[in-house]
């Protein structure tokens, strides 16, 4: 009578080069997962319940409790001040400068509403800072609302991906796409 061979016996049965190979593999993924932990858990989100947003400098920039500046990734809002880029903005578009600003403060006052004096949490991407020293972030407030999200999901801002901080890049598109097609906030 012959016995049939169950997949599962093929793994005692291979030959020692096979073996030596999968053990190699292994101790590869084992090394490569512990050098990857810290960088991993550096990017989580940030359990901060002291921090607070104090104020709100435009609608994408906000100030925290300390003093310390955070530019929501993934984002742009119309600009507020008179700048190099509101004036590229203008060149680029159908708009002028007036009507940039004034956009610029509609998104300003809907991110004012959302979050400020409320307490949040950070979660960092790969890079932490831009060339102006701002801290990069996603936030959320206490309650659990994504913040960069939320500006875009209501029509306040559109999606700005700038590489290596593309973490929420498909979602991001995802709400700017149904915010321009239910014709919402700035979209109107």
């Amino acid at each position: 009578m012959k016995y049939p061979r169950y997949p599962s016996t093929r793994l005692f049965n291979r030959s020692p080069r096979a073996m030596l190979a999968k053990g190699i593999w292994l101790l590869c993924l084992i090394v490569v997962s512990l050098i990857a932990r810290p960088y991993i858990n550096s990017h989580r989100a940030q359990d901060d319940k002291g921090i607070s947003i104090q104020s709100v400098v435009d609608g994408d920039t906000l100030v925290l409790s300390g003093g310390e500046r955070v530019r929501l990734i993934g984002i742009d809002t119309p600009e507020l001040h008179m700048s190099n880029k509101l004036l590229a903005d203008a060149r680029r578009g159908a708009q002028d400068i007036s009507t940039i600003q004034a956009l610029g403060k509609r998104a300003k006052s809907f991110t004012e509403n959302l979050c400020r004096g409320k307490k949040v949490s950070l979660e960092f991407d790969v890079d932490k800072k831009d060339k102006y020293g701002r801290t990069l972030a996603y936030v959320y407030l206490e309650d659990g609302t994504f913040v960069n999200a939320e500006i875009v999901k209501e029509g306040y801002a559109q999606i700005m991906t700038i590489p290596p901080n593309v973490r929420y890049a498909r979602l991001l598109q995802a709400l700017e796409q149904e915010a321009r097609k239910d014709k919402r906030g700035l979209w109107r």
